[in-house]
């Protein structure tokens, strides 16, 4: 298991500036049992279906993983606009870098603004925001915050992060749909 990183070193390399409020659990289902990861088996597609907060990963035509309870950002119906609006981006985006040190328990970094993205929120005189992540929980918590509570980030628990982390290589194709 991976060591936790001192409460008094915030790294911002998530979607939020502090560590949420800590809640109780709350699970309206229970998650799956997550699947070893196998050595051979490397990711090249992640998809989120946010209205059901499923996400599945999978290699050509095999799924590896799938995810129940996936947390969204805390306004999660339609797609992301501008920074601050709290929205999951919608589209498809790479896995462009990766942070062992965030202060979520491990964190993939979704290529969210593409092209369009930004001239839409530049035209509107915003910014479309950026930092959106795959990532565990907050560092130090010890459970799993509940509902959807990011600014925009696609959160798991932090024992589906690790095999995230283990299965998914940067490059591989994100596509996050309503």
């Amino acid at each position: 298991m991976r060591r936790l990183v001192p409460l008094l070193v915030l790294l911002t390399a998530a979607c939020t500036t502090a560590p949420p409020t800590p809640v109780e659990t709350v699970t309206t289902a229970p998650l799956p049992a997550l699947l070893p990861p196998r050595h051979e088996a490397r990711a090249d597609l992640v998809r989120v279906h946010k209205a059901a907060r499923v996400m599945e990963v999978w290699s050509g035509d095999t799924r590896l993983l799938s995810l129940g309870g996936v947390q969204l950002g805390r306004t999660p119906v339609g797609p992301k606009r501008f920074e601050g609006d709290g929205r999951t981006p919608e589209g498809r985006y790479r896995i462009d870098w990766r942070n062992p040190d965030s202060a979520y328990h491990l964190s993939l970094h979704v290529s969210y603004p593409d092209e369009a993205q930004s001239a839409y929120a530049r035209a509107m005189g915003r910014s479309a925001g950026g930092l959106i992540m795959i990532h565990g929980q907050p560092n130090g918590l010890g459970r799993r915050m509940a509902g959807d509570w990011t600014d925009g980030c696609i959160a798991v628990s932090d024992a589906e992060m690790e095999t995230l982390w283990a299965l998914v290589p940067d490059g591989a194709t994100v596509e996050i749909l309503p």
